[in-house]
């Protein structure tokens, strides 16, 4: 799915990262705008709602895994760009996530303003799947 400006899901339980991060992604240029879940539930009926490019999701949600979210998200909506955001940045979680395609993965604590100029710069270039590479994985 190509659209000119880009649609953004946020799926966080925390008020303060939604807080946080929402008004960074909406000032960029090239996003329509941006949506959030607090939960796996609430992301799902999101995903249907608004059929987002691109999903910032964590890894800790308080009703389901946000991995299982992932999974289902990349056989479902093939089309969606994944940005695993996460408190527990280790290199177990790192390959999970790579495992089941991930496009990228951050560490809140230390990768957090670093977000949105990644997404600003995805935006702007969207490679298919076979031509990306990701240091962030």
């Amino acid at each position: 799915m190509h659209r000119e400006k880009k649609i953004v899901l946020v799926v966080d339980d925390s008020i303060l990262i939604q807080e946080r991060i929402i008004p960074m992604l909406e000032e960029i240029d090239n996003i329509e705008f941006v949506t959030h879940a607090g939960s796996y539930y609430e992301a799902v009926e999101q995903l249907n709602q608004t059929m987002p490019d691109m999903m910032l999701l964590d890894i800790h949600l308080p009703d389901r895994s946000g991995i299982e979210l992932l999974r289902m998200v990349k056989e479902k909506y093939k089309h969606v760009i994944v940005y695993m955001i996460t408190n527990r940045a280790n290199e177990f979680y790192r390959e999970i996530c790579k495992k089941f395609k991930a496009d990228y993965f951050f560490d809140k604590s230390k990768d957090f303003d670093l977000i949105p100029r990644v997404i600003a710069a995805q935006t702007i270039y969207h490679p298919s799947i076979n031509e990306k590479t990701n240091p962030s994985l």
